[in-house]
């Protein structure tokens, strides 16, 4: 695993050498967009709304962020900048107090991360994880992971300390559905039987033995449409498409100069340079489908948000 975050946490006396490790991964499905016709694939460039369509795709260098002004001014931020943001908690954790760990609301918690010590910091590291079983709490601490400072909670798991990064309060949207100001009107007879039902069902959490429902259903789908040849194979790339036509289009003019003409002298009657003329205006417009098609080509897909 590649690490995310390396520091400090600060507990007493001690400094804490620390890495962090996302606990968890996204399972991406095995779908991606594809063009129905044909099968090829959908492509998306990083491109400039400013310099306009058809314009060659920015670099990856020349992308950085921007903080748009209310009269449309833009105030351009590099990534050299973003990491001079003086940030101690870039580097160290600042422990803020330590809370029962179910008091932390769920709705709070954004990704777990496993925080595994350095060698020379096993001990202090394995110190903090006793104490806070022992206590039964969870440390608040503030945190600037990839330049961004966010709350968290540490807390263990099979002797592991764990980091829990939390959304501030007012990244948390408070529910106010019509029901909650209405009366309703319920039996006790009838809660008794719900909470009856729920305890005949309650047992230990184990998602191993949840199935995934919905990969199962897509996967006998697809095996289904490749039993049936319900399939599609895309035929040759755009690119290799572009760079054949400009091949015709360059053979095409190289015949319209010399005409007839023996042993390959050019021909400058008036129809020859007209056919000259029209052959160098095909290749031309041949070449910029082919530059268009190879960056297409090279281009990887790319999330629009």
């Amino acid at each position: 695993m590649r690490s995310v975050w390396k520091g400090t946490i600060g507990f007493g006396g001690y400094a804490i050498a620390v890495r962090a490790y996302s606990a968890t991964e996204d399972r991406r499905g095995p779908l991606h967009q594809v063009h129905t016709a044909d099968g090829g694939r959908i492509r998306y460039q990083r491109v400039c709304e400013v310099c306009g369509p058809g314009e060659e795709e920015v670099p990856a260098e020349e992308v950085g962020k921007g903080y748009a002004l209310p009269g449309g001014d833009v105030v351009v931020l590099t990534e050299e900048e973003l990491a001079s943001l003086p940030l101690p908690t870039a580097s160290s954790m600042e422990i803020l107090g330590f809370v029962p760990p179910a008091r932390i609301d769920p709705r709070y918690l954004i990704r777990t991360y496993y925080l595994e010590p350095e060698v020379a910091s096993t001990k202090p590291y394995v110190l903090l994880s006793e104490a806070l079983q022992q206590a039964e709490k969870a440390a608040l601490v503030k945190v600037a992971i990839r330049q961004r400072e966010t709350l968290g909670a540490l807390r263990v798991r099979d002797q592991v300390i764990m980091l829990d990064t939390l959304r501030r309060h007012d990244e948390v949207r408070i529910p106010d559905f019509p029901f909650l100001h209405e009366e309703v009107d319920l039996h006790l007879a009838q809660v008794r039987e719900a909470a009856r039902l729920i305890e005949n069902l309650a047992g230990d959490f184990d998602p191993a033995r949840l199935g995934d429902e919905s990969t199962a259903a897509l996967t006998a789908l697809i095996e289904a449409k490749v039993e049936g040849h319900e399939v599609v194979r895309p035929t040759a790339s755009a690119q290799d498409e572009g760079v054949e036509k400009l091949l015709a289009a360059l053979q095409e003019g190289a015949h319209a100069r010399t005409g007839d003409g023996q042993d390959g002298e050019a021909q400058d009657t008036p129809e020859a340079v007209r056919k000259a003329k029209a052959a160098e205006d095909k290749a031309a417009g041949a070449a910029s489908s082919a530059a268009k098609a190879v960056a297409r080509a090279h281009t990887a897909p790319k999330s629009r948000r």
